[in-house]
């Protein structure tokens, strides 16, 4: 995490995918974390991840868990999140990839929308609200 003007803190890092334009991965302010969208691409090749929907979502979830611990959350510690679809009918799909990260505990409040096309043709795009150090 680098410090930017107070009270703002840029987080970075180099295991998720670096931002493909003007923005940041994530900023902390206070004790919470705003991720942006993350999406399915693998930072080790930057290729996405698949061949399938649920691969994508998989990816997703963790560049933004790696995005939350370079900010000192975790997943455990998400409020919210917004999930974006490129098709709709994918919805019960991601959800199972979902599922496997947000199981048990307080599950993070969610809204889910079908969106005319996400960055380079993904499938999903998930952003990420959470707490820091609790």
């Amino acid at each position: 995490m680098t410090l930017g003007p107070d009270p703002l803190h840029v987080v970075h890092t180099d295991a998720a995918p670096a931002a493909i334009g003007p923005y940041s991965q994530a900023v902390r302010v206070g004790d919470l974390v705003f991720v942006s969208g993350q999406l399915p691409i693998d930072p080790s090749t930057g290729d996405f991840a698949g061949p399938g929907v649920r691969e994508e979502a998989a990816q997703a979830l963790r560049n933004g868990a790696a995005v939350l611990q370079a900010a000192g959350s975790s997943v455990r510690l998400v409020v919210k999140t917004t999930v974006l679809l490129a098709d709709i009918a994918d919805f019960a799909t991601v959800n199972e990839a979902y599922a496997e990260v947000f199981s048990g505990g307080v599950l993070p409040a969610r809204a889910a929308y079908q969106v005319a096309a996400l960055p380079r043709g993904a499938r999903v795009e998930i952003e990420f609200v959470a707490a820091v150090g609790a």
